[in-house]
Parts: C-alpha cells; structure tokens; sequence
C-alpha cells in the first residue's frame, strides 16, 4: 500500500477555496470532498456499490460504535472494515470524541481517557487515546482521528479551557501510539468560541506536524455566523500543505460556505437522516413530503437533477411510499439526498478550477430564495 499524501493543486488564496488530491491507501480523494457517513459500516439504506455509483470517494465508519458491535477484533480478524463492508474505496474513521459529548450521562473524563457505560447494554469500557489509535489501526482505514474532548455551547470558559488543553494532551499521545505510518492521523482542533483559543490550539497542533487537521466542536448549538468566525479564525493558523476537514456539519450551505473558508473535507448524517424523515435537498432550498400539497404533486423532487430518483418519480409518489413507511421511501429520498451533495461538491470542484466560484456561489443562494 501507499503512503497517505496531500497535493495542493490551486488555491485561491489563505482562507479562500482550493483544490486538492488526498492520496490513500486505497485510491485518490479529490478535494473538497463530502464524505457520506456509514456509522456502522453501512450508509443506511444504499448498498456500496450505489454510493460509490452516485460519486463518493470515501465515506466515514464511527470506531466507538463500531468498537461496541460488532466488535473491531470480529471485523480486523474478517479482513479490516474496508472487506467487512465490501467497500474498496478509502475511508475515514471518527475516534468518538462526539460521542463522548453527545452521551455526557454515560461518561466520565479523566486525563487518562474516558470511562463509559455502553448506551446499548450498560457494560462499562475504557477508551485512551493510544486504545483508540490501535482500534483504528486495527480496522485498517485510511484516515484515522485523534480523541477528542468536545466542550458544548454555551460552555464556562474553565471547562472550554481544559478540554481544549486535554485535546492537545491526547493527540501528543495518539501520535506517539501511531504506529501504521502509511496511514494517516488527523488531529483536532478545539477551542470552543473562543477565537484566540483555536488559533492557539492550532498553532500548538500544527507544531506536532500531523498528516491532516480536523476543526472539532462546531454546530454544537452556536448560530451559524459564530460558526463561520470560527472556520474564519482557525484555517489561516493551519498548514497550507495539508488537507483540512470540517467536523459533522453537513446543510448545502455549510458546504459552500466551508468551502468558501479553504476546508477540504466534510461529514454529516444531514442528508441520510433528513432522508429517512422525509425532506429532499434541492437546488431551491427543502422539499418536505410531509406536506399536504405534495400528495397530487406530479413534479420529480428537482427539475435540475438527474438522479435515479428524480429521472423515474414523482413528489406525489414519493410522499405516498413516505406517508406508507415503504422502505423504499428511505431509499429513494436517500439516493436522491447523497446525489445532491456529491453533485454539489463536484460543482464545487468546477468552479474553482475554472476561477468560477464566486459566480458558483451566487447562484447557488440566487436560486434558493
């Protein structure tokens, strides 16, 4: 296997849009990139031969529910998660730093790692940072994260100061576990709100020279102008040689507007989990089938996409098959959700080689409103 690499091929400027090329183990990941996400080894409802067929380049496994069920011996002793899955594409594992943040009654913190009650049977486990490390390696990705402490919003400043320290603490110890040097090992920054706390925290981590930088602890309650000062205060600190990924925010105009700010890489369940609950993405805006009016619809979802879904249904078929609970809904809406995205993001790669992107950017919000 090849060694895990970043190219810049354009930037149009510090904190500005860029192209690049991650180079993996497992194949090249043009940038930016949205990674669809299989928590479990799977996006739910598409099979991975569909995911890969709408655009994906990689998609994200989560080690903590994995470590759970069914277990990362089981699946390192079947092959690695990338044969477990039947995925031959490169994939990107989250450490569950935000699920240490997102099941807070079932956790306890200390500086040596995290001590947690399974939320599934009540068991008790102990995650360090060198332990997540070896899971990660153990499941054979591509791109593994360092543990993370996530501080919420709002947060006292003493509590934001110490898991930001903490964070720094365990990705000095995550390097010094990494052993599978093909592999790459992204590190976190946190930092909460506060500006000059982030720009520190990546001044700090980008002395430790890591692969790749991950922004953690946004989206988690902020208001998005607050989140864009954040992206705004913290990418100009990171290495312009490596890749920089954007942390569980996923609407289209996260997307765009990360893009705008120099991120290379995203994740969200938005698309997937919205599709399961009835709205479309669209290049206006939202379709929720939910509504009334869509039951004697005869229009497809987006008259500008050419997806599966759209090419064959009609919003009132698709509002019926969801008002029904059809799986077939799930499936349809999900196909269509990831196609929106992956298209996106490709556009998005367009515009920029072509010096389009604000003109791109434009456009995308003229026709939204």
């Amino acid at each position: 296997m090849s060694s895990f690499e970043f190219r810049l091929i354009k930037s149009c400027g510090v904190a500005a849009p860029r192209l690049g090329e991650m180079h993996t183990p497992r194949g090249v990941v043009h940038t930016p990139a949205f990674m669809p996400v299989a928590t479990y080894g799977t996006v739910k409802t598409m099979t991975p031969e569909e995911v890969r067929g709408l655009g994906a380049q990689i998609i994200l496994g989560n080690v903590y529910h994995l470590f759970l069920r069914p277990g990362v011996e089981l699946i390192a002793r079947l092959g690695g998660l990338g044969r477990f899955m039947n995925w031959s594409g490169p994939i990107l594992t989250d450490s569950g730093g935000y699920q240490i943040f997102s099941l807070a009654p079932f956790r306890t913190i200390t500086e040596e790692g995290v001590l947690f009650r399974s939320h599934l049977n009540g068991d008790r486990h102990f995650l360090t940072p060198e332990k997540v490390v070896e899971l990660q390696e153990a499941l054979e990705v591509d791109i593994m994260m360092c543990l993370d402490e996530c501080p919420p919003y709002p947060c006292p400043e003493g509590e934001v100061r110490r898991a930001t320290d903490l964070t720094y603490l365990w990705a000095k110890r995550s390097l010094a576990a990494w052993q599978q040097r093909d592999r790459a090992l992204f590190a976190i920054v946190q930092g909460g709100m506060i500006p000059a706390w982030r720009q520190e925290a990546a001044q700090a981590l980008r002395e430790l020279d890591f692969p790749g930088y991950a922004l953690g602890g946004l989206s988690v309650g902020e208001d998005k102008e607050l989140t864009y000062a954040m992206i705004e205060a913290t990418v100009p600190e990171l290495p312009e040689d490596k890749p920089r990924y954007l942390m569980g925010m996923g609407l289209p105009e996260d997307l765009v507007e990360g893009v705008a700010r120099g991120i290379d890489l995203f994740d969200c369940v938005v698309p997937t989990r919205n599709a399961r609950n009835g709205l479309a993405y669209v290049s206006t805006g939202k379709v929720n089938l939910r509504n009334a009016p869509y039951a004697q619809d005869a229009m497809p979802l987006d008259e500008n996409c050419r997806c599966y879904t759209c090419r064959h249904y009609s919003r009132a078929y698709l509002r019926h098959l969801f008002m029904s609970r059809e799986i077939l809904a799930y499936r349809l809406l999900t196909w269509h959700n990831l196609y929106y995205y992956l298209d996106l993001m490709a556009r998005m790669r367009e515009a920029i080689a072509k010096g389009l992107f604000a003109s791109f950017r434009e456009e995308f919000y003229n026709l939204r409103q």
